[in-house]
Parts: structure tokens; C-alpha cells; sequence
């Protein structure tokens, strides 16, 4: 049901193209991949994103579960048939999400605590729970809970927190039961290079499907993002699909790419486009 294989590698470069086989297609790689917040890429019908040749797009779990909530989207046939779209669709966990609330949630080694942005209401959200959300909506790939650090953080913070995502990884490993759902785990440890490595290590002996960066493109400076992003992707399980999170911008998708990752995503194109704003 899931298959990865890499087709060609540039020996200068590192980067590579690879074919992604998953239940609702195939993936030629490096792709970018369009954001479909809430169930749908803003501006754009399926019927436009399938003519622009659009391969794979992303949803939000953590929108999702607010609204409409995952247990309509599974009574409505899953994510796939809710939103008209007979690709392939990959679901964030929400740790983004949550990282981006920081003055309205509270983290610890159990769960995320947190109130809604849509009306306040308090939610807890666990490692389990974002596997069996994900689940609801059938997405094709799911990913696991992390926590994101704010950039800057310190090395001591910064390192729990990678420990956090490690154990967090291990649980929702456990609580992954569907067969016809890659869950992919997501290398953290801030801009310390040690605690990349030792999150990559842990992670590795998961055995999961694949792997993505997680916790750069997060408001550092462009050499910072830069540094990491080609120190850790070549370290990356080279027989798996490697996945940089939250890059959309022309320039990091040609370094991302260039580094030998295989997929990205932003909401940036269809925010600007909204706004007035073409990328040529």
C-alpha cells in the first residue's frame, strides 16, 4: 500500500527524484504540497487543483477536530470523500498548531492542553488522540505528535522538548492500528546539532515509513535554516521519503530540494494569492 524509491540522485548535490506509491496515487518526488486547512486548498476547487496537476496535498488536524470534527469527516466517508479529492492527502498532527498557541496552552509529558481559537473552549490533546484523529480522517500519511520549539530556545528546553517528541513518536507508534496509513516521525532539536542527531538516532529505530524535519522555517535567520536543513537531511534513512515542514517560499523549496528532501508544504502561495500576490 506504501511504497518509497528513489529514481535518480545528483552526485554534486545530493538532491534526488523518487516515486511515492500510496492507497490514492503515486507521488513523483520533490513535490510541494498545497494546504488544505480545513478540508480545503483556499481559492481552489479540486477540479482546479487536479488541472494544475497537484499530486498529494495536506489538511490540519487540529482544524479538523475543531471543525467540523473528525467523527463527521469519518460518517462522511473520510477526508477524502468529504472534500471531492481522489489523491493523495498527508495530515499534520497539530504540534504545529499547538506551538503556534503558546499563550493559550500548557505542555507536559502526558498531553498538550489547550483553548480553542475559535471560541475558547479547553481541549486536551495526547499522542493517541492525534493518531486516532488522523485515523478518522484517512489520510494517507499521518504524522506523529511533536512539539515545536519557539525560536530561540535554550539548550536545556530545547532538548527536553526533542526527548518529548521522541517518547510522544514511540506512543503514537503504538496507537497506530490502520494498515492503509503511513505515520511518519518528525526530527526535532531546535538549531543545536547534537540533539538533531540524537532525535534522528531515536527516531531511525522506530522503523517508520518516514521522516521529517520539523522546528526549522520557524523565524530564525536564512543561514541558521540553512545550516541545519544541510546537516541533518543527509543523514536521513536514504530508502524513505524525507519531509521538510512549513517551507513554501521559492528560494528554501530550491535549497530544500537541493538538500535531497523529497516533499514540502506552506499555506504561503494560496495566502499571498489570496491578497494579490502571484508567484512567477
Amino acid at each position: 500500500m506504501f511504497k518509497y524509491e528513489v529514481v535518480k540522485v545528483c552526485k554534486q548535490s545530493g538532491a534526488r527524484i523518487g516515486r511515492l506509491t500510496t492507497p490514492h496515487g503515486v507521488v513523483e518526488t520533490p513535490v510541494f504540497m498545497p494546504v488544505g486547512t480545513n478540508a480545503t486548498v483556499k481559492s481552489l476547487t479540486p477540479k482546479v487543483l487536479d488541472e494544475i496537476e497537484a499530486s498529494i496535498i495536506l489538511s490540519n488536524t487540529y482544524h479538523l477536530y475543531l471543525r467540523p470534527g473528525h467523527e463527521l469527516v469519518a460518517k462522511a466517508g473520510g477526508l477524502h470523500k468529504f472534500m471531492n479529492w481522489n489523491k493523495p492527502i498527508l495530515t499534520d498532527s497539530g504540534g504545529f498548531q499547538v506551538f503556534s498557541l503558546s499563550d493559550m496552552r500548557k505542555i507536559t509529558d502526558d498531553s498538550v492542553t489547550f483553548k480553542s481559537h475559535l471560541d475558547g473552549s479547553r481541549h486536551i490533546f495526547t499522542p493517541e488522540k492525534a493518531v486516532d484523529i488522523q485515523q478518522a480522517l484517512g489520510s494517507d500519511i499521518m504524522m506523529a505528535f511533536d512539539e515545536c520549539c519557539p525560536y530561540p530556545s535554550t539548550y536545556e528546553y530545547t532538548k527536553e522538548s526533542m526527548e518529548r517528541t521522541t517518547r510522544w513518536a514511540k506512543r503514537c507508534k503504538e496507537a497506530h492500528t490502520t494498515k492503509n496509513q503511513a505515520l511518519f516521525g518528525i526530527i526535532q532539536g531546535g538549531f543545536y546539532k547534537d540533539l538533531r542527531d540524537k532525535s534522528l538516532e531515536d527516531l531511525v529505530k522506530l522503523e517508520l515509513p518516514g521522516y521529517a524535519v520539523g522546528g526549522i522555517s520557524v523565524g530564525e535567520p536564512k543561514e541558521e535554516f540553512l545550516d541545519i536543513l544541510y546537516y541533518i537531511t543527509p543523514k536521513m534513512p536514504k530508502d524513505k521519503p524525507r519531509y521538510l515542514m512549513g517551507v513554501g517560499t521559492p528560494d528554501y523549496l530550491i535549497e530544500a530540494a537541493l538538500a535531497g528532501i523529497d516533499m514540502c508544504d506552506c499555506v504561503l502561495p494560496t495566502r499571498i494569492a489570496r491578497n494579490g500576490t502571484a508567484m512567477t
